[in-house]
């Protein structure tokens, strides 16, 4: 399974980056407003540091033509950009557009079987149900993630992949891996706790202190 860093923060894309284990960034325009500062440069600087990766850049005009316009201008911006459209009605023939263009889509605010199914049937390149958002609700998220890699792999929607978003918490981590989840977007927080375990800790300290007692000088 790819993981994403769901943030705008350049400063953690790169720590996280230097790592190994991030595959892209997933920004929105809630994140970027966070950071401040000019938009298109935070995003071609973000873009340069996962030069490896997929980074998600969201639209902001509503209307149909404008969508298609600046969907087309974001995905201009570098190479490795994939462009989200919110999972509505009335962007699907823009969306099916885009496809045919070649420009890669990541289809965000995506809620059920169904609308999952349209999309895998559009090509686009991702398809982000937000788990979270669905718990909120009293409608369970992880289990939307099973039933859409039975559909996924079921009717060969090789196109598409299942990227896990509104990932709240550490548990909600585990469950979308478990679930099969192609890519889970992990907010900073919870992959800073997904990285720790106390027993992990204390058994560094165990076994320094039995190094100590060896007294040796010099190791090797």
């Amino acid at each position: 399974m790819k993981i994403f860093l769901d943030t705008a923060n350049i400063e953690s894309i790169k720590h996280w980056n230097n790592t190994g284990i991030l595959d892209g960034v997933t920004t929105n325009p809630t994140l970027l407003k966070k950071e401040g500062g000019d938009v298109k440069n935070m995003i071609q600087e973000i873009c340069k540091v996962m030069s490896h990766g997929d980074v998600s850049v969201e639209v902001t005009e509503t209307e149909k033509d404008k969508v298609y316009k600046q969907a087309k201008e974001i995905a201009s911006i570098a190479n490795n950009v994939i462009v989200k459209i919110p999972c509505h009605k009335d962007y699907y023939a823009v969306i099916k557009k885009l496809v045919e263009e070649g420009i890669q889509l990541n289809i965000t605010l995506v809620f059920t079987l169904l609308q999952s199914l349209f999309m895998c049937k559009l090509g686009v390149k991702y398809i982000s149900p937000f788990i979270g958002r669905l718990d909120d609700i009293d409608s369970p998220g992880t289990e939307l993630i099973d039933k859409l890699r039975i559909m996924v792999d079921e009717y060969n929607f090789t196109k598409t992949h299942i990227l896990a978003a509104s990932i709240r918490h550490v548990k909600h981590f585990h469950e979308v891996l478990m679930a099969g989840a192609d890519v889970a977007t992990v907010p900073v927080a919870v992959l800073e706790k997904s990285v720790q375990h106390p027993l992990t800790d204390i058994g560094i300290e165990k076994f320094m202190e039995d190094w100590k007692k060896l007294g040796v000088k010099q190791f090797p």
